[in-house]
Parts: C-alpha cells; structure tokens; sequence
C-alpha cells in the first residue's frame, strides 16, 4: 500500500485524539440526545476534521526537517550550496514569493518543498540528487518545488483534507446512529449504544480509506501543475522533461514514509489510486503537449 505522508498521518492522529477525547467529555452523547441534531453534528464535524489539517499544516515546516535530517544551509559552505542557494532566490523572485529555506539532506535523489506559508517556506533536495543531475536539470526540479509554493499547494491541501475529514466523521456518525437504532434497536436516545459506537468506528476507517484516494488524486494533479510551473519558470520545458526522463531511469530515492507525497519522484504503489504522484511518462507527455 502506498506510502503514507506525514501530514496525512499526523492529521489523522489528531482527528482519532479529539474524537476520543470528546467522546469521553459525552459529546457523542449530546449528539444523539433527542434524535441526532444534524446542525450540532455538522459543526462537531468541521471541528474535528479542519482541527488535524491545520495542525498538520502548522508542524510541517519542521516535522520535514525533522524527519529528514534536512540542513538548512545557514551560510554556504560550496559552491554547490551557494548555487543552490541563488537558484532558489532566482526563481523565486520570479514566482513573486519570498526567499523559502534552502536544506540539503543526506539520501537518493529526490526533493521536496514545504510549509504552512508561502513566503516562510523550505525547499530541500537530496545529496544524491544534486550528484546524479546536471545544474539545468536540479534547476528544473527547484523550479518545481518553487512553483508548489507559488501555488499555495500546502494550504490548498489543508482545505481539501479539511473538507474530506469533516464528511468522514460527518457520514461516519450518521450512519453510526441509524444502524444502531435499526439493527442494533437500541431506544435509549440520551446514550449512543455499542453499535453507535462500533460502527462510527468501523466508517471511518472505510470513509477515511475513500477520502484519502479524493486527497491523492489532488496531489496527482499538483504535480502536474508544479511542473509546468518549473517550465515557465525556466522558460524552457525541456530541462524538466530532462530531469523526470533521469528520474524514471533511475531507481528513485524513497523519501522517509512522512514525506513521501512531498517529494519530487515517488514509485508507485499496488494501486493508483492510492499514489501521490502521477507516472513519469504521464508528466513528461504532459509537459510536451504544454502551451
């Protein structure tokens, strides 16, 4: 199964924390006291599914680092950290964003970019990209992670899981109370009976498994907007195609399993709809056909 991103798995983690701790606070309970309360319900439900996205977010600057091993090149200590340095600034002037910070972190290629705001972000590439690739093509993959900025990809992921997590826990609840007066027959209104409980569980996990095929294919179609970010930038397509032709010949760096749908290469799981990621060729056909 595709790896999972950190950001996915710490949001998850919260949603499962404020869930239980509400539950035991009797929230549940005042949910379904009288028949559910489809206002209270919905509100309860943007709470907990924004919550954990936008603490993802929030952590994700240095949860990258953390995981990673990133360093964030202070003062440079090359002439390939103060190319790379001056990349990043070059491009980034032209996509109108503020200076991110630039980390070079020990593995194989691969890069990736992050951060919860767009002018207070981190690009960071791999030792092993920047000695596998030319300077035009390491370029282009800056380029690509720059545009990711540019484009508020962070945020805009934090919404769309936002919005998928509202509707699992939303759905989840109200299919909890209907098998469990139905099936279960439970005629206590005041208190949520073992079957409430049992299937509001078991639906957000099957809910939780369908919302996160909606988020990857949102990350699939970032991709292919990030690249054809690098080529504006770059005013040129070819050094991107150059880089994701290297890329898919190569074996591509496994990124630590937090940062998998951040990355530049990702390799594909059993199933794509699970992939954060979309095929090389299709991103090369992509940048190609690109006008």
């Amino acid at each position: 199964m595709k790896r999972i991103v950190l950001f996915l798995l710490t949001n998850l983690a919260v949603m499962a924390v404020m869930s239980i701790v509400l539950s035991v606070l009797g929230v549940n309970r005042y949910l379904t006291a009288n028949g559910l309360q489809m206002g209270t319900l919905m509100a309860f439900s943007l709470v907990v599914g924004f919550t954990g996205a936008i603490f993802s977010l929030l952590i994700s600057k240095p949860m990258a680092k953390w995981s990673t091993g990133a360093r964030v090149i202070e003062a440079p200590a090359s002439s390939t950290e103060l190319w790379l340095v001056n990349t990043v600034r070059a491009l980034s002037e032209r996509a109108g964003i503020a200076m991110p910070e630039v980390a070079v972190y020990n593995g194989e290629p691969n890069a990736f970019a992050t951060g919860a705001f767009k002018n207070s972000a981190l690009v960071a590439v791999s030792t092993g990209l920047l000695e596998s690739m030319t300077k035009e093509e390491v370029e282009a993959v800056l380029g690509h992670e720059v545009a990711h900025i540019a484009n508020g990809d962070m945020v805009t992921m934090t919404l769309i899981q936002g919005v998928v997590n509202t509707f699992v826990v939303f759905l989840a609840r109200v299919v909890g109370y209907a098998i469990d007066k139905t099936v279960f027959r439970n005629g206590d209104d005041d208190r949520p009976g073992i079957g409430y409980m049992i299937t509001v569980f078991v639906c957000e996990m099957i809910f939780g498994i369908a919302a996160s095929m909606i988020v990857a294919w949102f990350s699939r179609q970032r991709e292919f907007r990030a690249d054809a970010g690098s080529a504006r930038l770059l005013g040129n397509r070819q050094p991107m195609i150059h880089a994701l032709a290297r890329l898919g010949g190569m074996e591509p760096g496994e990124l630590p399993k937090s940062m998998a749908a951040a990355g530049i290469s990702d390799q594909p799981g059993w199933s794509a709809l699970f992939s954060s990621h979309p095929p090389m060729e299709e991103r090369i056909a992509a940048l190609q056909n690109l006008k």
